[in-house]
This record gives structure tokens, C-alpha cells and sequence, in this order.
């Protein structure tokens, strides 16, 4: 059986590289081994490695999730290190491929080809390697998604319902990542993050939805920047308290969301009293 090393990293789930699997898979015999490396994000003083990790493993969740029910392919998948090709030449090592599929963007804006990537794998490998290039603008992908910020509302009664509805209303599967701010930094703020990350992503699987999640930096504002920069995003929800309990209505999060993206924002206002949508 033929061993197929993957390097993607934002590109997974475009058509393109699916396709090259398909044709892979085929052709007969074949077992896979996904590979992405980490990507550092552009804002904020700190970064979070956490955070790093956490937007590779859920590329890698997803690639795994889709080859499974679409292909019935079972993968194994990894996160590499920032450098892809360091990241590439771990995975060789570590499984011995017999060949490597490597899946960049277009030329006129990929940073793996302006650093010859695909090359440089087939030299210090000697392995065949496919480079499969995939336009998510032009091709876009099998699934909508869905960012979520949200903090202390991320498991409210209210931010459930209309992820639900988005998912019924959508004419493709959704999928939600939340993204839960560590207010306050490292510590016990972390662990309080991480409780409400695992409570909503408890919550949205009981109710069927496809969601994965992240801690982020304590600016609310750029952790979503830094999601934006890590995912191709179709949508942006904000879940905050009421007005008057708010920081984040304070500091006019919303509004400067929206100043600093196309992607459509959505608030949701999940509190005792209310349930609103703006």
C-alpha cells in the first residue's frame, strides 16, 4: 500500500487538492498522512502558541472529518512546524512517504512558492511530489464558515439558537469556530476560557452542529483579526451581554469589526432579560 504525504495548510478543502486525492485514491491502494504546518499570526504583541496550534488542529480535524465521510478514507493527520518545509521533511521522516502531494494558492500570492517549496521537497527527498493549486477565491469551499467571538455568552441559550437557525437557513454544511478571548491573559483566566470554550463546543454538538473552537488573544479585537488571517471566513457573529454589562459594546467592538473587514458581522445579544439580533 502506497503512503501519500499531504502538505496543506489553508488550501485544505479546496477542490482542487480534494480532487487529487480522489484521483489517488482511485487509482488503488493508497493510505494518507496530512500534514499542516503552523502559522504564525500577523497581530497582537504576544503570540499565543496555543492559539497557533489550535487553528492547525482544526485544519487538520477537518481534513481528517471530510476524507472519512466523503472518501471513506481514514488519514493520519499532524501539525508541523511554522516552516513548511522543516514541517515537510519531519513528516518524511516520521512516515516514510512514497509520495508527497504538496497544495499551495496561486502563485501571484503564495509565500511557499515564492520560497520555492514544492522544489526544494522533491530535492532533499528525491520522492515524486504533485503540486495541486487550489484558488479558494475561485473555487471557494464545500462548507460555509462561521466565526464566533464570544466570551462569557459562549454557551447562552440565545447564541445557540441562531447558530442553529444559520445552519438550517444555510444551503451548505456550516461550520462554526469560536474564537474565546483569554481576558486577562495566562492564568486562571486561561482556564476560564478554555471552560467556556469546552462548554459551547459541548452545546453545539448536542445540537448537531459541525463546530470547532479556539482560545485567543484577550483583545477581542484581535483575536478576530487573527482568525480572519488563519481562515478564509464567510461570517462573522459577535455574541456580548446587554448593553449595559458589556465591555466589549464599551470599546465599540462590533463597529470596529466591521470597519475592518467585508465579511458580514452579525451581533447577537444573549442576556436574561433579552434576546436580540442586530
Amino acid at each position: 500500500m502506497a503512503r501519500i504525504l499531504v502538505v496543506a495548510n489553508e488550501t485544505i478543502g479546496g477542490s482542487s487538492l480534494i480532487e487529487a486525492v480522489r484521483r489517488r485514491v482511485e487509482q488503488g491502494d493508497a493510505e494518507f498522512v496530512v500534514c499542516v504546518p503552523r502559522t504564525r499570526p500577523r497581530d497582537g504583541n504576544i503570540v499565543y502558541d496555543d492559539f497557533v496550534f489550535q487553528a492547525a488542529q482544526i485544519r487538520v480535524d477537518l481534513a481528517r472529518k471530510f476524507m472519512r465521510e466523503q472518501m471513506g478514507v481514514e488519514i493520519i493527520g499532524e501539525v508541523g512546524d511554522p516552516d513548511p518545509h522543516t514541517a515537510a521533511m519531519d513528516a518524511v521522516r516520521e512516515y516514510d512517504p512514497d509520495e508527497i502531494i504538496v497544495s499551495t494558492k496561486p502563485a501571484t500570492v503564495s509565500g511557499w512558492l515564492r520560497r520555492d517549496l514544492v522544489e526544494r521537497i522533491g530535492d532533499a527527498t528525491g520522492l515524486p511530489v504533485e503540486h495541486v493549486v487550489t484558488d479558494l477565491d475561485r473555487e471557494g469551499l464545500p462548507f460555509g464558515v462561521v466565526l464566533v467571538v464570544a466570551n462569557r455568552t459562549a454557551s447562552s441559550d440565545r447564541l445557540l439558537e441562531r447558530l442553529r437557525e444559520k445552519a438550517d437557513e444555510a444551503d451548505r454544511p456550516q461550520l462554526f469556530i469560536v474564537v474565546i478571548p483569554q481576558e486577562g491573559g495566562e492564568g486562571v483566566h486561561a482556564h476560564r476560557a478554555r471552560g467556556q470554550l469546552n462548554q459551547f463546543l459541548d452545546r453545539a454538538r448536542a445540537a448537531s452542529l459541525l463546530a470547532a473552537g479556539m482560545i485567543a488573544d484577550p483583545d477581542p479585537f484581535i483575536a478576530t483579526k487573527n482568525a480572519l488571517q488563519l481562515f478564509r471566513i464567510d461570517e462573522i457573529v459577535i455574541s456580548t451581554l446587554g448593553p449595559e454589562r458589556s465591555g466589549w459594546l464599551r470599546a465599540d467592538l462590533v463597529g470596529r469589526i466591521r470597519k475592518a473587514t467585508t465579511v458580514p458581522v452579525e451581533h447577537v445579544i444573549a442576556t436574561r432579560e433579552t434576546a436580540d439580533v442586530s
